[in-house]
């Protein structure tokens, strides 16, 4: 039945879905035009947002392509290649690949967001070498894990109220993540989605004539390259003596963080990608070799993350976000609010693909309600929380890592992650409302 149901959701997302580099310009002009509508602003107004908004991401910016790059980097090392063509061996089939790519995802993103987009699409890599499978599905099974990572160990909600001296400190205090990550109902739908997902991915394969494949050659070289030096400074660039020099501190320093009490964040994973890959590569003419390659799939995230960023500057000082959360919740009851506010925060989302950004929007509004209807804080706020993570699936911002590794378009997975749409927040929005 999903099969069926998959086929016209592909047809449909091929035909209709274009470029994220258009999405995110349809994006800017609607969420412009609905806040000069709505909120009455004035379009000098709506303008000076956008632009004042448009760089506010560079940070980001960064660490999303040094996950692509760096991730990469790891993956294309010689020890890394062995070890996913060994996890690749336990895929006989094309049935067992789908399962397997995706329980890796899920696992590895409930671990770290930027951990899992990265080891998804370099594991769906891998097992596409060795096994026969329809490429675009395999890719999308691997994203699809990203799901979980809001309800997970780098939620950025429930990390956030976990914080002493969080913004809204005053109002709720200090959560811990006893009452949040570990609850009982966000382990509930943790587990849910680690059943659902891989079943619904594989209930979703195409038939052999309906399959798309690829060539495994396209995927990369395996060959390990000879160089010949004939030169003074090819002997540095073919040191393994200067990359253990460097690469060797590196991971001294990581040791000592974990030691010290500190945690995965973006920057820990992006360091621990590097500087492993510095010293698996072996010599830096081998790390170089692999950043050409793998750069070239960041072109998306380069050009796209400042027009996110002036889109949430509008969402956000125009009080657009706001208005379309309060707008969701007014009619909520005691029973009802956690299904409203994940359905706004899945609304939201879509122009705000920021956990934090969007906890900063939707708190002021969600607080207070869940205050007055006398629902459980903690639910209402990993509501948000996984709103922000469902349509994920739908809205292409996270996938471009993935894509850029992978080789593909937004167009050719999104069909596929429609489907997971609708059946993760039935799943999502039933325990967030009756567990």
């Amino acid at each position: 039945m999903l099969r069926a149901l998959s086929r016209p959701a592909v047809k449909l997302v091929e035909r209709y879905l274009p470029d994220p580099y258009i999405f995110v310009l349809l994006l800017t002009i609607i969420a412009a035009a609905a806040a000069i509508a709505i909120e009455r602003q004035s379009p000098m107004a709506v303008l000076t947002y956008w632009g004042d908004g448009f760089w506010n991401l560079l940070t980001f910016s960064m660490q999303m392509l040094l996950v692509l790059v760096t991730g990469f980097m790891l993956a294309s090392s010689p020890p890394v290649k062995r070890l996913l063509q060994s996890l690749a061996g336990l895929a006989n089939n094309a049935g067992a690949a789908i399962l397997l790519v995706t329980l890796v995802s899920l696992a590895a993103s409930w671990i770290n967001w930027g951990f899992g987009l990265v080891v998804g699409a370099l594991f769906a890599k891998e097992l596409a070498r060795v096994i026969r499978v329809d490429y675009r599905l395999l890719v999308a099974s691997a994203y699809s894990g990203f799901v979980v990572w809001h309800g997970g160990l780098a939620g950025s909600v429930p990390l956030t109220i976990a914080t002493d001296g969080h913004f809204s400190v005053e109002q709720i205090g200090v959560i811990g993540t006893g009452e949040t990550i570990f609850s009982y109902f966000n382990l509930l739908i943790v587990l849910a989605l680690f059943i659902a997902v891989p079943l619904v991915n594989r209930l979703m394969l195409p038939g052999e004539k309906e399959s798309v494949y690829v060539d495994p050659a396209l995927l990369g070289d395996d060959e390990d390259r000879r160089v010949r030096i004939t030169r003074p400074a090819e002997r540095l660039e073919n040191s393994m003596t200067l990359a253990l020099l460097v690469g060797v501190p590196g991971l001294i320093y990581l040791i000592s963080y974990f030691v010290g009490g500190g945690g995965l964040n973006l920057n820990v994973v992006n360091f621990m990608f590097l500087f492993l890959a510095i010293i698996l590569h072996r010599t830096p003419q081998s790390l170089l070799n692999s950043l050409h390659e793998g750069i070239k799939g960041g072109a998306g995230i380069v050009i796209q993350f400042p027009f996110y960023a002036g889109i949430m500057a509008i969402m956000i000082q125009s009080g657009l976000a706001e208005t379309m959360s309060e707008a969701m919740i007014s009619f909520a009851t005691e029973t009802s609010l956690p299904f409203w506010t994940f359905l706004s925060a899945g609304i939201v989302n879509m122009f705000v693909p920021s956990g934090g950004g969007q906890w900063a929007v939707q708190a002021p509004v969600v607080i207070p309600a869940a205050q007055a209807l006398g629902v459980d804080i903690p639910r209402a706020a990993m509501a948000v929380a996984w709103g922000d993570a469902w349509t994920n699936l739908l809205q292409p911002f996270w996938a471009l890592p993935v894509l850029g590794i992978a080789g593909l378009k937004a167009k050719d997975i999104m069909g596929f992650c429609l489907i997971q749409l609708f059946v993760t927040g039935i799943i999502i929005s039933v325990c967030l409302t009756w567990l």
